[in-house]
């Protein structure tokens, strides 16, 4: 239970990303060894959580569209690997349904709370009360911290005796072929984040950096310091005016 309670801690504290500067402690390579560390295996905290970043590595917010629950997924998908025994296959099985799950459930609480919380300090506003906005803004922060809490600290209370059960009794072929998918999914979460960022004056650099790793056996440390050293060649931090080459332009003719 003590875990299932710090687990739930990990989980609050990774939500708070949106009350520090989105210093990205939500991400399950942040999360991940966290986990690793409360359930007394840090090095496969690490390695699991390293793997679902990759998965989840186009899993962003950009206009409309809501991604899965990230850090319920991760904390939870980590929290059962490591209970297992079973690695990354297992955690790419769970995390995902999860973060599904957990998104829908924050969804219909604050389709509830927060036109609740938006009213009242609205009524606040009109007068003039700055300090009760606030402090809404604040319980608004808190409440959507408490319910990720909440769904973690139920689940792998609820749901880690359990589980063993449940892994031993997946088929091998069905293993197999997660294990077949784990080793996918990094791809497909690059190819996510790339269709987002990609075009005419990134694109060189993308196939520049492929070049250097797929036939000068350049190491990504050594591909990472290249990278940093174009940008300090590129972009003008004297001038105030000047556009990153990396931003996309509005025309249409820009997209790659």
């Amino acid at each position: 239970m003590l875990q299932a309670f710090l687990l739930g801690c990990v989980a609050f504290i990774g939500k708070c990303d949106l009350a520090t500067g989105t210093n990205m402690i939500q991400r399950p390579i942040v999360l991940g060894p966290l986990v690793g560390l409360i359930l007394g295996d840090l090095q496969t905290g690490i390695i699991v959580g390293a793997t679902l970043e990759l998965a989840f590595l186009g899993q962003v917010s950009v206009g409309a569209y809501i991604p899965p629950n990230v850090i319920v997924g991760g904390v939870l998908g980590t929290a059962f690997a490591i209970t297992t025994g079973k690695g990354a296959e297992i955690a790419f099985t769970m995390a995902f349904p999860i973060a599904l799950l957990a998104q829908a459930i924050d969804n219909v609480i604050f389709s509830i709370v927060r036109p609740f919380m938006g009213r009242l300090a609205d009524k606040y506003a009109e007068k003039g009360n700055a300090k009760a906005i606030t402090v809404i803004h604040m319980a608004t922060g808190f409440i959507t911290c408490t319910v990720l809490f909440l769904i973690t600290f139920l689940g792998f209370a609820l749901g880690s005796s359990q589980m063993q059960t449940v892994v031993n009794a997946i088929p091998s072929v069905v293993t197999n072929g997660l294990s077949i998918a784990c080793k996918l999914l990094p791809g497909i979460g690059f190819a996510m984040l790339a269709k987002m960022i990609m075009n005419k004056k990134v694109v060189p650099f993308f196939f520049l950096g492929f070049v250097l790793s797929a036939y000068f056996k350049v190491p990504v440390v050594g591909i990472a310091i290249m990278g940093l050293i174009a940008v300090f060649l590129r972009v003008n931090f004297d001038n105030t005016q000047s556009q990153l080459a990396v931003e996309g332009g509005n025309d249409d003719d820009e997209d790659f």
